[in-house]
C-alpha cells in the first residue's frame, strides 16, 4: 500500500516569533518541521507524518507536544499520532500545531507554531458503467433520456464523470452529449456509453410510432403558488387505444402577473406531467409525442398563508452560549423547559415557563463539561437526559436527572459514559432507551429502566470511509440517524418489519444523501393533508467562517432543508428544498402541517408544508412568518443565532445561541391583500 504513496521529500519550515515557549522547555521561537510536507494518497491508503520541532538555537525539543486535525476529517482523517488515511477524493489540508497549552483541545488550540500539509487524492478509475432505467419499447419520433450508473473501484456511484454517447445508425437515431435520444425511424441500432476507459452497450429495436392523438388533463384550472397539478397526457393509436409506454415530453411557458416586477424564473414541470409555480400568472403546459402535442393552461393565484409573530417573553442566558431545548408539561400539570450551554462550564437550566410571558429559571444543574449541547425529556416527563463534551478527565457520556418534581428541585440520578468518552453532542430517549451519540462516529442504544443502572445494549455504526454522525431522531420505532455526507440512515430499532430491535438495529434501504455532504439533522413526518411520508432534512454549515467566525462577532451559516419523498427507503428522493438565501439551517420541528426551522443568523422560519412538495418552498411563497432574537444586551449583541424552535401549547419556544430561551407566537391570519415578501409589486 505504501507505493501508492507519493511521498515529496522536501522540509516545510515555518517560524513564528513568540515571547515565550515555556510550555515545550525554548526560549523565545519555535520551528516545526513535517515529513513530507505534502501528500499523495490513493483513496483507502495511509501514511505517517514526521514532526520535528527545533528552538531558535536548532536544538531538538524532544518532549514537545504537537497536535494533528484534519480541515475534512471525513474525507481525510489523521490520528494523535500523525497517521493520516484517504477516505474520499479531493485538496485538503491536515493540519499540526504545537499548541501553547498542550492540553487544549486541537481545533481550538492556541499554536506556538503551525504547518499546514496539503492532501491530495484523486479519483479512483471507474470500474462498470451500466445503462439504467431503460423503457421496454423504443418508438420513432420519439426522444428517450438515456441513464448510466457508474461505479469507481472504489465502490463510489460517481456523477462528476463526463460520459461519451454514440450509436451505430444515425439514420436510425442519433444522441446528443446530453444523452438524449432522437429516434427517426423503425429499425435497429446500438448505442454505447463510454466513461474513461469503460464502455457499455445497448441494443435497440425501433418500432413505428402508433400515436394518432393526444388528450392532456389536468384536475383544477386554478392553483395557488406551491400547488402541485397533476397534468396527464393520454397518447390515442388509430383505432383509439391508450398507448401507454410511449415516452412523452412535458414543457411549460407563460407569463407571471404583470403586476409582479423582475418576476424571474417562475415555473416548473418535470417528466412525469407535475407542475409548481413560483409566481402568480398564467401558464400553459405542452404535452409532446413526436410531432404531437397538446396543451392546457392554469391561472396560478398567490399563496395567501402569511402571519405575524409577536414576541410573549423572553428567558434571557447572556453570560454564556445557549445550545438546544425541550419544553415538557410537568406531572404536576405546570409546564417546563431545559436549556443547555455551549462552550462554557457544563450548565444546564431548568425553567417554569407556565407563564412564558415570565418564564424563570428554577434550577440548575452543573456537570464536568464545556458543553451541554443536547437535551431531551423522557415520555413518561420522569427523566432527563443531558449530553456532555469537553470534560475536564475526558470521561464525557450522559447524565440522567430526576424532574418529577422540578418545582422542589431536580437530582442526578445516574451517569453513564462506558465507551461514551469521546464526547456526546447528541442523545435521544425512546421506549427507556437513550441514543447516545459516540465521538461523532455512531450511536449506542442505552436501556434506562432501571435509571440508577443504565446499560447499553446495542449500537450502531456505518461501514462507510471516514463517517461520522451528528443527530438521532427516533419515531415509532424507527430511527433517523444524521450522517453529514452519507446522509440520512432509517434504522430498523423495532418498528420497521426488517427484524431490527434495540439489540440489533437494521438499517432499512438507502440513505438519503445531501449532495453537499452537510447532513445534520432529520425530522420525519407524514402530511396530514395527504398522507405521504416525508423526511425534512437540514443542512448545517458554515462555509463564511473566513469572514465572520470572529470572537464578539456575528456568525453567518450556509445550508438549507432538503425534503424527500420516504415513502420508500429503497428509493428516498429528494423532492423539494427550503432555503433563506445568506443563511443556514440548524434543528427543526415539524407539526400540523407546518414546519418550524432554527434557521441560524436568519432567526426562526415557518413555513407552509401542506399538500404535496416539490420545488423550493422559499420561492413559492409558503414562508409562513419569520422571527429574529435581536437582544441588545447578548451574549454576542444584537446577534439573533436561533439553535432549536419547538411549538408547544400555542406558543413557539426558540432557543437563541447568543440570547437565551424565548417565547413567541403565531398570531390569527388576518384579512387583507395578500401579503407575499416573494412577489414585489
Amino acid at each position: 500500500m505504501e507505493e501508492l504513496v507519493k511521498l515529496f521529500n522536501l522540509t516545510l519550515i515555518l517560524y513564528l516569533s513568540v515571547s515565550a515557549l515555556a510550555a515545550q522547555g525554548a526560549r523565545s521561537a519555535a520551528t516545526l518541521e513535517l515529513t513530507p510536507d505534502r501528500l499523495q494518497l490513493e483513496v483507502g491508503t495511509s501514511t505517517s507524518l514526521t514532526a520535528i520541532v527545533t528552538d531558535t538555537d536548532g536544538k531538538v525539543i524532544g518532549d514537545a507536544t504537537v497536535v494533528y486535525y484534519s480541515r475534512a476529517r471525513r474525507s481525510v482523517s489523521v490520528t494523535a499520532l500523525g497517521h493520516v488515511e484517504a477516505h474520499r477524493p479531493g485538496e485538503f489540508v491536515i493540519v499540526a500545531l504545537v499548541p501553547t497549552d498542550p492540553e487544549d483541545t486541537p481545533r481550538r488550540a492556541d499554536a506556538i507554531v503551525q504547518v499546514e500539509i496539503p492532501v491530495t487524492v484523486p479519483n479512483p478509475p471507474i470500474e462498470t458503467v451500466a445503462f439504467q432505467n431503460n423503457p421496454n419499447r423504443f418508438y420513432a419520433d420519439t426522444t428517450v433520456p438515456l441513464a448510466v450508473r457508474i461505479i469507481d473501484t472504489s465502490g463510489v456511484v460517481r456523477h462528476d464523470v463526463d460520459v461519451a454517447y454514440a450509436t451505430s445508425n444515425g439514420a436510425v437515431a442519433d444522441v446528443n452529449k446530453f444523452g438524449h435520444l432522437s429516434l427517426r425511424r423503425a429499425g435497429r441500432l446500438t448505442v454505447t456509453a463510454s466513461a474513461e476507459e469503460v464502455t457499455t452497450s445497448l441494443d435497440i429495436t425501433v418500432s413505428a410510432n402508433p400515436i394518432a392523438a393526444l388528450q392532456l388533463t389536468a384536475p383544477v384550472d386554478v392553483a395557488a403558488t406551491g400547488e402541485v397539478v397533476h397534468f396527464s397526457l393520454i397518447a390515442r393509436d388509430a383505432d383509439g387505444a391508450v398507448v401507454d409506454d410511449i415516452p412523452i415530453q412535458y414543457a411549460v411557458f407563460g407569463e407571471p402577473n404583470p403586476n409582479i416586477v423582475a418576476a424571474g424564473s417562475s415555473a416548473q414541470v418535470i417528466s412525469d406531467g407535475r407542475f409548481v409555480a413560483e409566481r402568480s400568472g398564467q401558464y400553459t403546459v405542452i404535452g409532446t409525442v413526436g410531432r404531437r402535442a397538446a396543451k392546457r393552461t392554469v391561472n396560478v393565484v398567490p399563496r395567501d398563508v402569511t402571519r405575524r409573530i409577536t414576541v410573549v417573553g423572553h428567558g434571557p442566558v447572556r453570560d454564556r452560549h445557549t445550545s438546544d431545548l425541550w419544553v415538557w408539561e410537568g406531572l404536576d400539570g405546570r409546564d417546563y423547559a431545559i436549556t443547555g450551554t455551549w462552550g462554557a462550564d457544563g450548565h444546564a437550566y431548568i425553567w417554569d415557563v407556565t407563564d412564558p410571558a415570565h418564564m424563570s429559571i428554577i434550577d440548575v444543574v452543573r456537570v464536568d463539561a464545556r458543553t451541554v449541547n443536547d437535551v431531551k425529556i423522557s415520555q413518561d416527563r420522569r427523566i432527563a437526559v443531558i449530553s456532555r463534551e469537553g470534560a475536564s478527565n475526558r470521561r464525557n457520556g450522559i447524565v440522567l436527572i430526576d424532574i418529577s418534581d422540578p418545582l422542589n428541585g431536580v437530582t442526578i440520578i445516574s451517569r453513564y459514559d462506558d465507551q461514551l468518552t469521546g464526547g456526546v453532542h447528541n442523545v435521544f430517549i425512546y421506549d427507556n432507551h437513550v441514543f447516545a451519540l459516540s465521538a461523532g462516529r455512531r450511536f449506542d442504544i442505552i436501556n434506562i429502566e432501571d435509571s440508577t443502572n443504565p446499560t447499553r445494549v446495542g449500537r450502531f455504526e456505518l461501514d462507510t470511509p471516514g463517517h461520522g454522525i451528528h443527530d438521532v431522531w427516533v419515531e415509532d420505532g424507527i430511527a433517523y440517524s444524521s450522517n453529514w455526507s452519507d446522509g440520512t440512515v432509517a434504522i430498523d430499532v423495532g418498528g420497521g418489519n426488517a427484524g431490527g430491535s434495540m439489540q440489533r438495529p437494521v438499517q432499512l434501504g438507502q440513505p438519503a444523501i445531501h449532495p453537499n455532504g452537510w447532513n445534520h439533522a432529520a425530522f420525519p413526518y407524514r402530511s396530514q393533508s395527504t398522507g405521504k411520508s416525508y423526511l425534512f432534512g437540514g443542512d448545517e454549515a458554515f462555509p463564511y467562517r473566513n469572514e465572520s467566525f470572529m470572537a464578539g462577532q456575528p456568525e453567518r451559516a450556509g445550508g438549507w432543508v432538503h425534503v424527500y419523498d420516504a415513502d420508500d427507503w429503497e428509493h428516498p428522493k429528494e423532492v423539494a428544498r427550503y432555503q433563506v438565501p445568506e443563511a443556514g439551517s440548524h434543528n427543526l420541528w415539524v407539526e400540523d402541517d407546518i414546519l418550524y426551522v432554527a434557521y441560524y443568523n436568519a432567526g426562526l422560519r415557518v413555513v407552509d408544508v401542506s399538500g404535496e412538495l416539490m420545488g423550493d418552498l422559499y420561492q413559492q411563497g409558503r414562508e409562513i412568518a419569520f422571527w429574529e432574537a435581536f437582544d441588545p444586551q447578548g451574549f454576542v449583541r444584537n446577534a439573533p443565532m436561533a439553535w432549536a424552535p419547538q411549538p408547544y401549547k400555542g406558543n413557539i419556544f426558540v432557543a437563541d445561541h447568543n440570547s437565551g430561551l424565548w417565547a413567541v407566537k403565531l398570531e390569527v391570519k388576518e384579512p387583507g391583500p395578500i401579503r407575499n415578501l416573494g412577489e414585489p409589486r
